[in-house]
Order: structure tokens, then C-alpha cells, then sequence
């Protein structure tokens, strides 16, 4: 016969309760910076165009084209980054910095996202100056160093996001091979793109967003371990390593 307890059954394991917290955050001010003053400069591109007889002056002085750095013209190695050859070629760029920039410096800041941009165009300028001797321009050098360092961030942050890092990571990679696959058509540098995301790669890895949790439940928050100083070193790693391709081009080592 069964036998009566006076003890209650034991209940059953509660499921661990998820935890929110706040995310580090920034407003893009310099992301809206930059594209405010990459939009200025096409204006100026529009203007020249129609006082001086179709002669586009700033793209003259300020893309890349290898015979002028060679002669000395060092700006013309960031200075593209500025600079388009269309209204589609900026609304496309200008589209893609904002969607991905102001995600990036909501959690980088200010500083570190314009570091990033910076050493993301040099990047890229630098490899389409040592891979092509074709001129270029456009701001997709630091565009493609951004996406190199939304992917680095995802990595790095992977255990705190879960599945939905490697979802997301899935996504930029994919999105970064059919642009790099594009890029293969004639008249677009992809020497200039891969540069960018080499460059973005690096100071990401280096000096990216590196978040832990911080706390005792319900008093947690989220806090990035890397400091300026990680950013700083990142963008001298970059500078230093893309900087010495010029030089091999300099010396006449280049394709």
C-alpha cells in the first residue's frame, strides 16, 4: 500500500531570471559631424563643377592619385574619404555611416569612433595607393573599416550577447563579401575597401568596446574594460603597419 508524507513535494527549479541592464551609450554628435562636413564638401564639388566649367577642384586636389603622393602630397592618403564622384556615391555612403556609425560611437564614444574612422580611411587609402595606380575617392575606406569593427566588437562581446552575436556576426560577414564581391566590377577600388577593413579590424581588435557586467543583481550595469589609452595604441599599430606599406610603395616595392 502507499505510504503518506508529511513533507511537501520539493518544487521544481526556477528558471534564472533574465537580468537587464544599460548598454554604454553615446549620442553619434560625430557621426552626424561627419556626414554634416562630407556633405559640405560635395557641395563644394558641385559648385566648382558649375562655375569653373565642369572642373571639380577639390577632388583635384584631394583624391588619391599616386603620382601627387609620390611627389609629396601626403593629405591625398585621408583626404578621399571626402571626396565622391556622384549623388548615388554619396547617399550611398552617407546611408551606410549612419546605420552602421551611429551604433558603433553610441558605444565606442566620440573620440575612439573618430579614431576609428580616421585610421580606417588611411587604411584603406594606403592599400589602394600601394595595389592600384588607379585615382579614387569616396568615403567607403572608413565606411568598410566600421564594418570590420562592428564585426570585432561582436566577437569580443559574443558571450554576452549569446546567439544573437553570431547571428548578427553572420550578417556582417555576408554583407561584407557581396560588397567586396561588388567591388570586383570595374571602377570600384576594392584594394580600398579590404585596407579598410584591415585597418578597422586591427584598432578594433586592439582598441574596440571590450564589455563585462559589473555588480550584485538588481545593482548591475555593463562596463568597458578597454580605456582611451588601448584606442590610442590601436590607432598608432594601425598608423605604423599602413604607414610602412607607403614607404614600400615609396621605394618602389609597390604593384
Amino acid at each position: 500500500m502507499n505510504e503518506t508524507q508529511s513533507q511537501p513535494y520539493p518544487e521544481a527549479p526556477r528558471q534564472p531570471e533574465l537580468v537587464k541592464v544599460v548598454m554604454p551609450s553615446a549620442p553619434p554628435t560625430m557621426t552626424y559631424v561627419i556626414m554634416g562636413i562630407t556633405i559640405a564638401v560635395y557641395l563644394l564639388q558641385m559648385g566648382s563643377e558649375f562655375f569653373f566649367s565642369g572642373i571639380d577642384y577639390p577632388a583635384y586636389f584631394g583624391m588619391k592619385i599616386n603620382e601627387a603622393i609620390l611627389a609629396g602630397q601626403l593629405w591625398r592618403l585621408i583626404t578621399p574619404v571626402l571626396l565622391h564622384g556622384s549623388l548615388m556615391h554619396i547617399g550611398f555612403n552617407m546611408y551606410a555611416l549612419f546605420v552602421i556609425g551611429a551604433g558603433m560611437e553610441s558605444r565606442m564614444g566620440h573620440i575612439r569612433f573618430l579614431m576609428l574612422y580616421i585610421v580606417g580611411g588611411f587604411a584603406g587609402n594606403v592599400f589602394s595607393f600601394f595595389f592600384t595606380d588607379a585615382p579614387s575617392l569616396g568615403a567607403s575606406t572608413a565606411v568598410f573599416g566600421l564594418l570590420a569593427a562592428e564585426g570585432v566588437f561582436l566577437y569580443l562581446n559574443k558571450d554576452l550577447f549569446g546567439k544573437r552575436a553570431q547571428r548578427a556576426l553572420s550578417n556582417i560577414i555576408m554583407v561584407a563579401g557581396v560588397n567586396l564581391f561588388i567591388g570586383l566590377s570595374p571602377g570600384i577600388d576594392n584594394f580600398g575597401h579590404i585596407g579598410g577593413l584591415l585597418g578597422g579590424l586591427i584598432f578594433a581588435w586592439l582598441g574596440g568596446p571590450r564589455w563585462e557586467v559589473e555588480g550584485i543583481y538588481p545593482l548591475v550595469k555593463l562596463i568597458d574594460r578597454r580605456e582611451l589609452r588601448d584606442a590610442i595604441i590601436g590607432a598608432v599599430v594601425v598608423g605604423g603597419i599602413f604607414s610602412a606599406i607607403a614607404i614600400l610603395k615609396f621605394m618602389n616595392i609597390g604593384f
